[in-house]
């Protein structure tokens, strides 16, 4: 019987200057990771093997020139880069944001042509990875551009999902741009997310209000009347289980969100907040809704802390653990609902199951 080969995860390494490589290399320090996957890092291992050193981390890492040489049961490094770079952390510098971007970049051409099966992408600095020809406010929008799908933030942790109507968007935009069709939009996004990615047979949903208190009857502000709920109204007469609005301020206080698969924010902070309160350090941005999987950590750069060795990992490692655990639900999904079309030809909506459907997380231990 052929050996299954393990998924290839692609690593960008980000800021240099931050802690993206120090959690990098902190989280394929434990031997298990290969496990349950072929790492492939993108930079250079005469830069690691400095930080490495430097962190008094050990590991071994095994350098390659092209993602097909990567071999299971090493850390691969990929060498992009030739010149000798200068790592400054802590600080913030326009070297360390071109070759941020550039293992970023590689990293999605190597998404876009089957060259690994996932995409884990350590933080970047927002303000130094800008160039004439990379003009986005993060990884997110990005890959909306360059691959397949609606692109959603979605938090990820053991007991909590949150996504996000509108991600990096100015306060004072976010009601002009919360219509039906992105509510609806982004429903469908987050609800075969969960089905396919998560083995969440018919998930349930809760979203959040846009004014404080649901606009108190239009007291507030009326968008919560005019736009979410009759567009909720529709969503659940297509049978989506998808309650709300609710009041976003007592919402996760109170436990509610216990009782859902995920929650929908009507904006960045409304969502992220929560999350990183109740989350922080286990959670995981995954970026839901492409034809392709990228996750990345809950936390950004570092600075602060940067070259100290002081920097959890945790949440990379969760990073590394639901990029596999998503590429392999996806896969199940994607074989059964194959199958019931072939048995069943002329009912193309037919629910494939997956028989990971409570949402069971991929087993570290087995």
């Amino acid at each position: 019987m052929k050996k299954e080969q393990k998924i290839k995860v692609g690593i960008s390494l980000g800021d240099l200057n931050g802690i993206g490589p120090e959690v990098v290399l902190k989280t394929f320090a434990e031997a298990m990771m290969l496990d349950f996957c072929t790492p492939v890092i993108i930079g250079s291992v005469k830069v690691l093997n400095q930080i490495r050193k430097e962190l008094d981390v050990e590991l071994s890492l095994h350098g390659i020139d092209a993602f097909a040489k990567a071999l299971e049961g090493k850390v691969n490094v990929l060498n992009i880069w030739k010149e000798n770079i200068s790592v400054e952390p802590g600080v913030e510098t326009a070297e360390a944001g071109k070759y941020a971007l550039e293992s970023f970049l590689t990293g999605v051409d190597a998404l876009k042509n089957e060259e690994i099966d996932a995409l884990v992408t350590a933080p970047i600095n927002k303000a130094n990875i800008q160039t004439e020809a990379f003009k986005f406010p993060g990884h997110t929008d990005y890959l909306a551009q360059e691959l397949t799908g609606d692109a959603m933030m979605l938090m990820v942790s053991e007991s909590l999902k949150v996504g996000l109507l509108t991600d990096h968007v100015a306060v004072k935009e976010i009601s002009g741009k919360i219509t039906p069709e992105l509510i609806t939009k982004k429903i469908e996004t987050l609800y075969v997310t969960l089905q396919r990615d998560f083995g969440i047979g018919k998930p349930k949903i809760a979203l959040l209000g846009i004014n404080p208190h649901v606009g108190d009857n239009g007291v507030i502000g009326d968008e919560d009347d005019k736009v979410l709920i009759p567009t909720l109204e529709k969503i659940r007469a297509t049978g989506k289980v998808v309650y709300g609005p609710y009041a976003a301020d007592s919402f996760f206080g109170s436990g509610n969100y216990k009782n859902f698969d995920a929650v929908l924010a009507a904006y960045h902070d409304q969502g992220l907040i929560p999350f990183k309160t109740l989350a922080f350090g286990k959670g995981v941005n995954y970026t839901a809704g492409l034809n392709k999987i990228r996750t990345s950590p809950d936390h950004g750069t570092g600075y602060d802390i940067a070259g100290k060795g002081d920097a959890d990992h945790s949440s990379f490692r969760e990073a590394v653990f639901t990029a596999v655990n998503i590429y392999k639900h996806r896969s199940e999904y994607d074989v059964l609902t194959e199958n019931v079309l072939k048995v069943s030809p002329r009912k193309p909506g037919g629910r494939g199951r997956s028989r990971n459907e409570g949402g069971r997380k991929y087993d570290k231990n087995s």
